[in-house]
Protein backbone atom coordinates (compact mmCIF):
# COMPACT_ATOMS: atom_id res chain seq x y z
CA UNK A 1 0.00 0.00 0.00
CA UNK A 2 1.09 3.71 -0.80
CA UNK A 3 1.13 6.30 1.97
CA UNK A 4 -1.67 8.39 0.08
CA UNK A 5 -4.27 6.81 2.23
CA UNK A 6 -8.03 7.07 1.14
CA UNK A 7 -10.08 8.35 4.11
CA UNK A 8 -13.98 8.16 4.85
CA UNK A 9 -15.65 10.87 3.20
CA UNK A 10 -13.56 10.94 0.44
CA UNK A 11 -15.48 10.67 -3.06
CA UNK A 12 -14.11 8.63 -6.09
CA UNK A 13 -15.84 8.18 -9.42
CA UNK A 14 -16.37 4.27 -10.67
CA UNK A 15 -17.61 3.57 -13.92
CA UNK A 16 -20.31 0.86 -14.67
CA UNK A 17 -20.19 -1.38 -17.47
CA UNK A 18 -20.86 1.37 -19.68
CA UNK A 19 -18.57 3.08 -19.47
CA UNK A 20 -20.70 5.94 -17.03
CA UNK A 21 -19.15 7.05 -14.18
CA UNK A 22 -21.24 7.32 -10.66
CA UNK A 23 -19.95 9.34 -7.49
CA UNK A 24 -19.10 7.50 -4.48
CA UNK A 25 -18.76 8.26 -1.13
CA UNK A 26 -16.19 6.38 0.88
CA UNK A 27 -17.90 4.88 4.15
CA UNK A 28 -15.32 2.98 5.18
CA UNK A 29 -11.49 2.06 4.46
CA UNK A 30 -10.00 -0.78 5.67
CA UNK A 31 -7.38 -3.54 5.31
CA UNK A 32 -6.96 -7.03 6.02
CA UNK A 33 -3.96 -8.67 7.64
CA UNK A 34 -5.20 -11.64 6.48
CA UNK A 35 -5.84 -10.87 2.35
CA UNK A 36 -2.86 -7.91 2.73
CA UNK A 37 -5.36 -5.90 0.43
CA UNK A 38 -7.22 -2.60 1.34
CA UNK A 39 -10.67 -2.42 1.00
CA UNK A 40 -13.21 0.40 0.27
CA UNK A 41 -17.17 0.30 1.79
CA UNK A 42 -18.56 2.88 -0.27
CA UNK A 43 -22.82 4.04 -1.14
CA UNK A 44 -23.42 6.39 -3.71
CA UNK A 45 -23.12 10.06 -3.25
CA UNK A 46 -26.88 10.63 -3.89
CA UNK A 47 -28.16 7.88 -0.95
CA UNK A 48 -25.07 9.20 1.53
CA UNK A 49 -28.09 10.71 3.75
CA UNK A 50 -30.49 8.07 3.85
CA UNK A 51 -31.82 5.82 6.14
CA UNK A 52 -31.03 2.81 3.98
CA UNK A 53 -27.92 2.91 1.19
CA UNK A 54 -26.57 0.06 -1.18
CA UNK A 55 -23.16 -0.71 0.02
CA UNK A 56 -20.71 -1.61 -2.30
CA UNK A 57 -17.41 -3.14 -1.32
CA UNK A 58 -14.29 -3.13 -3.17
CA UNK A 59 -10.39 -4.54 -2.78
CA UNK A 60 -8.20 -2.02 -3.92
CA UNK A 61 -5.16 -0.63 -4.75
CA UNK A 62 -2.98 2.77 -4.96
CA UNK A 63 -0.22 3.25 -6.92
CA UNK A 64 0.64 6.86 -7.01
CA UNK A 65 -2.04 9.25 -7.67
CA UNK A 66 -4.28 5.94 -9.53
CA UNK A 67 -6.80 3.79 -7.81
CA UNK A 68 -7.56 0.57 -8.97
CA UNK A 69 -10.81 -0.91 -7.68
CA UNK A 70 -11.51 -4.85 -8.10
CA UNK A 71 -14.66 -6.81 -6.85
CA UNK A 72 -14.15 -9.48 -4.44
CA UNK A 73 -14.87 -13.01 -5.88
CA UNK A 74 -14.09 -15.44 -3.72
CA UNK A 75 -16.31 -16.66 -0.89
CA UNK A 76 -13.63 -16.82 2.00
CA UNK A 77 -12.45 -13.02 0.80
CA UNK A 78 -16.66 -11.94 1.07
CA UNK A 79 -16.44 -14.09 4.86
CA UNK A 80 -13.66 -12.03 6.05
CA UNK A 81 -14.88 -8.45 4.68
CA UNK A 82 -18.17 -9.06 6.05
CA UNK A 83 -17.39 -9.50 9.77
CA UNK A 84 -14.78 -6.38 9.39
CA UNK A 85 -18.09 -4.56 7.98
CA UNK A 86 -20.22 -6.38 11.05
CA UNK A 87 -18.31 -5.12 13.31
CA UNK A 88 -17.24 -1.81 12.61
CA UNK A 89 -20.43 -0.13 11.16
Amino acid sequence: MSDNKIQATERIFIPDDDGVDHEFEVVLPFELDETNAGYLAVVPVEQVEAEEADLYVFRYEEENDDLQLFQIESDEEWDLVEEVLNTLL
